[in-house]
């Protein structure tokens, strides 16, 4: 039928019959099968929110009204339905369709997050803003949160504003019982109590359809019926929660019923105040492998081939499975190891950790700043947690490192996966912050293995440590091969060796880039030393006895160029001229995380011409930090 080629913005949705609808959402599921299967992407999530998102375009005025989507990974149909279908090719790649809302790319993407339990905060603000300038009145706001959503403390801190206002705005709540995981904690269980218990709406509506036709005593007595409505809903239906806070709850609806969400929507914009519109829905619906996966069904995918879902490229090693692997092997050897994730079991590597204990592994859902200061308090009860979360993640709980842990010389150690620039995702994934943010906290240990058994030994290092807090970082992708060292010094790696006119201290997985660098040099007559500090900060003295007699030190890192590894390093080194080369500060767009680092400048070539020239051109040495 194609009724899909007809659709080239919202207002084209109120044009399809409502008996066509369900054809419609099947021509788009199978559109983001074909198309996501050929560029990977968030596919599970958004085959879930098909129906959803038809009924929120027919019901609001996109984007004259404001639609905010938290955790942004779920706008594939919003983008198809707002003029983006013919840019699908070409989503996640370089200059193509951001896999997020992007400003850049339509006024229909009010914001551009990525982060979790966010969305209402922003819609809190923007229904402030159209408050005091009088647009409310005319214009809506519906922010779209899911259960993972819910677990986050953000997200309540928010309702807990937007019901003490009593502004509009329609909160939907798109709960599919999963974050990447099932959904787990107090509010996941206060959910599934919902999804299961109607018979408040049911008794309702059974009361009205009664006694209307009473004609003395059903209006007094449908009136009474109401007012022990508290009571009722504690026995029947215990959405007293969202009602007791000041917001008016509808549902549950079944999420992929375009008429009923519809009608629901209209309901509740046109009601005067906040409301609460619970939907129900599916993640990876429509899709076979999708339904049978367990484990995140679908959540993300790289290439896959659409009709089996199995990946077209056999997976390799990577540094995820490298921590896994180590993490069982510490639970094994050490009771007093437990395990923390913020709602990622699976993506960080804690899955075969939760798998054999059970007991020990603790998700705390999407709760980053709680995950860490409870990991705190383990380890003042003398266990010692590992925290394991996405670099980008650990920026959301920076006070928590701070005070909670560093101040408290809490040993927990942070596990920090997708470090550096991670690519696809784009500018709100790359883990390019975390060195900067604990290179100041006092007392904190950083390791940066540079491959597979580094990772081993600087984890078992960080366990062994317990006198402060500890963080071990590394890239997303696959493991490269092991670099083995020609020795150790006082704890620091020579990697390289031939001359010492030119100390390059590399730090992680940019250790083969420094041997090539250092290979290139070479021809040139320029003798270099390579080290690999394993240990990254703080900067530790044999680093600074090691730098004396070279001519520069250079500093090379996959994370911000400002307040890094190179950064201490230089105020550290006083003797001798430091370069730091690093990430430019600024937001990177997304890309293959090869490309971008080759484009940045990460190159043996550009990195060799940029040192070459720093020895020539000694004016140069006090200009400070070089960015890419």
């Amino acid at each position: 039928m194609d009724l899909l080629g007809r659709i080239r913005c919202p207002e084209d949705l109120r044009f399809v019959n409502e008996v066509d609808l369900p054809e419609l959402a099947a021509e788009i599921r199978a559109f983001l099968i074909e198309n996501v299967a050929r560029t990977g992407g968030h596919l599970g999530s958004n085959l879930g929110v098909v129906e959803l998102t038809l009924a929120l375009h027919r019901a609001y005025d996109s984007p004259s009204d404001a639609i905010l989507w938290d955790t942004g990974h779920q706008t594939y149909v919003h983008k198809i339905i707002t003029g983006r279908r013919d840019r699908f090719h070409e989503l996640r790649q370089v200059g193509g369709l951001s896999g997020y809302p992007s400003r850049e790319e339509s006024p229909h993407d009010w914001i551009e997050n990525s982060h979790a339990s966010t969305a209402l905060s922003y819609a809190d603000g923007l229904a402030k803003a159209w408050d005091l300038s009088g647009e409310l009145a005319e214009r809506h706001i519906a922010v779209v949160v899911g259960d993972g959503s819910l677990t986050g403390g953000m997200a309540w801190e928010a309702l807990n504003n937007i019901a003490a206002s009593d502004r509009p705005m329609v909160i939907v709540v798109n709960d599919n019982a999963r974050s990447y995981n099932p959904t787990i904690g107090g509010v996941a269980s206060y959910l599934a109590t919902l999804r299961t218990t109607q018979g408040y709406e049911r008794f309702l509506e059974w009361g009205r359809r009664t006694l209307s036709g009473t004609p003395v005593i059903g209006a007094p007595v449908y009136g009474t019926l109401h007012g022990v409505k508290r009571g009722l809903k504690d026995i029947v239906a215990p959405q007293g929660l969202f009602e007791d806070l000041g917001l008016k709850y509808l549902g549950p609806f079944d999420g992929h019923d375009v008429r009923t969400v519809e009608g629901a929507l209209r309901r509740a914009r046109d009601f005067g105040g906040p409301v609460i519109v619970h939907c129900l829905t599916e993640k990876g619906r429509g899709y076979g492998p999708a339904e049978l996966d367990e484990d995140d069904k679908f959540h993300g995918v790289g290439v896959i081939n659409p009709e089996t879902g199995v990946p077209v490229c056999a997976p390799s090693p990577t540094w995820t499975s490298v921590f896994a692997r180590e993490m069982v092997k510490a639970g094994q050897r050490r009771p007093d190891v437990v395990a923390i994730t913020a709602a990622m079991q699976g993506p960080t590597g804690l899955a075969p950790f939760a798998k054999r204990f059970p007991g020990r592994c603790f998700d705390v859902g999407i709760a980053e700043q709680h995950a860490v200061t409870s990991a705190a308090g383990m380890a003042m009860g003398g266990l010692h947690p590992v925290v394991a979360v996405y670099s980008t993640f650990l920026n959301r709980a920076y006070d928590q490192v701070l005070l909670d842990a560093g101040l408290h010389r809490a040993a927990v150690t942070f596990v920090l996966d997708r470090a550096g620039i991670t690519g696809d995702d784009g500018p709100s994934h790359n883990g390019m912050w975390d060195l900067s943010m604990l290179a100041g906290i006092p007392g904190m240990r950083v390791a940066a293995p540079r491959d597979g058994d580094t990772l081993a030994a600087e984890f078992a290092e960080a366990l062994a440590i317990s006198d402060g807090p500890t963080a071990l970082r590394f890239p997303k992708g696959a493991l490269p091969n092991d670099i083995p060292e020609l020795r150790r010094e006082v704890g620091i790696d020579v990697l390289f060796e031939d001359g010492f006119d030119v100390l390059l201290v590399s730090v992680g997985p940019f250790a083969d880039l420094a041997i090539e660098v250092a290979d290139l040099l070479r021809l040139s007559g320029v003798g270099v030393t390579v080290v690999d500090p394993r240990w990254v900060l703080p900067v530790s003295e044999a680093l600074v006895d090691m730098s004396r007699g070279s001519r520069l030190v250079v500093t090379i890192e996959d994370n911000s160029v400002r307040g890094g590894v190179g950064a201490s390093v230089q105020q550290a080194v006083s003797h001798v001229p430091v370069v730091t080369l690093g990430i430019p500060c600024r937001f990177i767009e997304q890309g293959p995380r090869s490309g971008i680092l080759a484009e940045l400048g990460f190159t043996p070539s550009a990195v060799a011409e940029t040192i070459a020239k720093r020895l020539n051109e000694t004016e140069t040495f006090r200009e400070g930090p070089v960015e890419h």
